[in-house]
């Protein structure tokens, strides 16, 4: 793990962070929506949602909010219907996460029936609470024994994230499972809450991107200064300079031109010069005239004779 950086390296400077759950967010969303970006979208001026995207039949929605709760994802079995099943992420929860979970969605929507109203994304969940974390477990994720009766809590191996599985639930809408990572705190700790309906294998993709090793793209500054100690960053190695190629003669006489032209706008001091001037006023009034007498559109037809006023009825 990075000890904290010192201060006099580029705030801006592009890095590449591992693991992925720690990297926080970094202030856009499209990561999360590249899964389903051919999907409608809708922008809107007023209420707390900046950006809503559906699926075409409107069964999926997928909202991007301003507040603490960011993404807001919901299923139904109709687009008028209430919703099925939500997941929430809030705003330090990475959008490559969010993307496990958008993933999956349009997957599941590419084979569902529309006629049928059916659905993977509307399946129930699994009785077996580990169908939703196997990812996680298959990554060495272990079972926390100190979690409290009729929950069940499995923990990282740097033990920075987990996931918080309540049975308790026995409604619907009540939060039944919490992917988290980081240390508490506003700006350090990210969440994923699910609702009690929401298909197992869903939560599983989501898992499974938390559990993925490969690291993510940030600028330094994007890291939390409580949460760099924790992480490994590495560079982002400079792109090879690209190697000039011999100006061709077409881009020499572009070259020579545009020189010219430029010189005679300063400073008209030489005949060539003069010339150049002149032609470009030339050019300028022709166009002038040609914008004042515009030519009539292909198959433009004359004027209609204005009818005859019909009497009123």
């Amino acid at each position: 793990m990075n000890t904290r950086q010192p201060s006099t390296q580029n705030p801006y400077q592009e890095v590449l962070v591992s693991p992925m759950y720690l990297a926080g967010s970094n202030g856009t969303g499209d990561a999360g929506f590249a899964p389903v970006a051919h999907w409608p979208h809708h922008y809107l001026d007023e209420g707390p949602c900046q950006l809503l995207v559906t699926s075409p039949d409107q069964r999926i929605r997928i909202g991007w909010f301003g507040d603490f709760e960011l993404w807001k994802i919901t299923a139904s079995e109709e687009a008028v219907s209430a919703p099925r099943w939500t997941a929430t992420f809030n705003h330090v929860t990475p959008a490559e996460i969010v993307a496990g979970l958008t993933t999956a969605l349009a997957h599941d929507y590419v084979e569902a029936d529309a006629y049928e109203g059916n659905g993977r994304f509307l399946a129930s969940p699994s009785l077996y609470w580990a169908d939703a974390v196997r990812p996680l477990t298959d990554a060495g994720w272990t079972r926390d024994g100190g979690a409290e009766l009729g929950t069940v809590e499995i923990i990282a191996p740097d033990g920075q994230a987990g996931v918080l599985i309540d049975n308790r639930r026995s409604r619907r809408d009540d939060e039944a499972v919490e992917l988290w990572a980081g240390p508490p705190g506003w700006g350090t700790r990210a969440e994923a809450v699910f609702s009690a309906r929401t298909p197992s294998h869903l939560i599983a993709a989501t898992a499974a991107a938390m559990a993925d090793p490969a690291p993510v793209a940030r600028e330094r500054h994007q890291i939390h200064r409580e949460v760099e100690h924790l992480v490994s960053l590495a560079s982002v190695g400079p792109i090879a300079p690209q190697v000039p190629r011999a100006p061709t003669p077409l881009d020499v006489r572009r070259t020579a031109v545009t020189q010219a032209v430029h010189r005679a706008a300063r400073s008209p001091r030489t005949a060539a010069d003069l010339r150049i001037m002149a032609a470009r006023s030339r050019t300028k009034v022709s166009a002038q005239n040609r914008s004042s007498n515009p030519a009539p559109a292909l198959g433009a037809r004359p004027p209609a004779t204005p009818a005859a006023s019909r009497h009123s009825r």
